[in-house]
């Protein structure tokens, strides 16, 4: 074994990062970041996008539509408005739907939907029952629109596998790793292990427990939202790559991200 020595990444590939990772939606975000990365790497791309009810929301009011139809705007920490329609098991006047929205802004704000579930399931019993049920009703919404891992996960590049030498003298093999590109669930498990970590995580063969990536290497960095973490971006690639290279490629590729994604 030996020190790996990180290369500062060369002047074209970062004003190549930097003119195309501009802020914009969150999806375009994604993609363009996943082209990049495997563009400058010549490997596959992949970022786990951030799911709409997992952004951190600043304030949260709620508006009467009818009997037991109420709006849900949600207002994030950049600025986005997102309208989301709630059923509910009985009426409710004006005043407590501000009560209920004053509320939850007040004592939950800065996290996603999702994140406070397990706090929500602590608390509900303190809170008062209009209360009660508007926040389990926004709560079982984030939790229902995670999306699948179709929508979760972009993947670019994958045909450059077929050009590294290493994966591509079994062909078997390397149609079960397209399989997996292809299901994205145990992708998305993996990358999601990298939410955790303060930088660069590094999976080697079989660290990263998919079976069918036991011939790669997946390179992967958090990005944020406002200091809030709200996905992984990273490289497939073969176990023997310059890791020099691609390790700052990935790093500067989440910063980027981060960055534009909380103008």
């Amino acid at each position: 074994d030996h020190l790996l020595t990180i290369q500062p990444l060369e002047e074209l590939a970062m004003r190549e990062l930097q003119s195309n990772l501009q802020p914009d939606s969150p999806q375009r975000i994604a993609q363009a970041a996943s082209t990049l990365l495997s563009d400058l790497t010549h490997f596959a791309g992949v970022v786990v996008t951030p799911q709409r009810s997992d952004v951190a929301f600043r304030q949260i009011e709620f508006l009467r539509l009818s009997e037991r139809r109420i709006l849900m705007i949600l207002v994030t920490l950049d600025g986005d408005v997102q309208n989301h329609l709630l059923s509910t098991e009985r009426d409710y006047s004006p005043a407590e739907l501000v009560e209920a929205g004053n509320f939850i802004s007040q004592h939950y704000a800065g996290q996603g939907l999702s994140a406070i579930a397990s706090r929500v399931a602590t608390e509900l019993r303190e809170l008062q029952g209009n209360i009660t049920e508007l926040m389990s009703a926004a709560v079982r919404f984030g939790q229902s629109s995670l999306g699948s891992p179709g929508d979760a996960v972009v993947i670019a590049g994958g045909m450059n596998l077929l050009n590294v030498r290493d994966l591509s003298e079994d062909l078997s093999r390397l149609r079960e790793l397209f399989a997996t590109f292809e299901r994205k669930t145990e992708l998305l498990k993996l990358l999601n292990q990298g939410q955790d970590a303060q930088g660069v995580n590094i999976f080697i063969g079989e660290e990263s427990g998919v079976m069918t990536l036991d011939e790669c290497s997946v390179v992967t960095a958090p990005y944020s939202i406002n200091g809030m973490v709200v996905g992984t971006l990273g490289v497939v690639g073969p176990t023997r790559m310059a890791y020099e290279r691609v390790i700052p490629i990935v790093d500067i590729t989440a910063r980027l991200v981060s960055s534009a994604l909380s103008y």
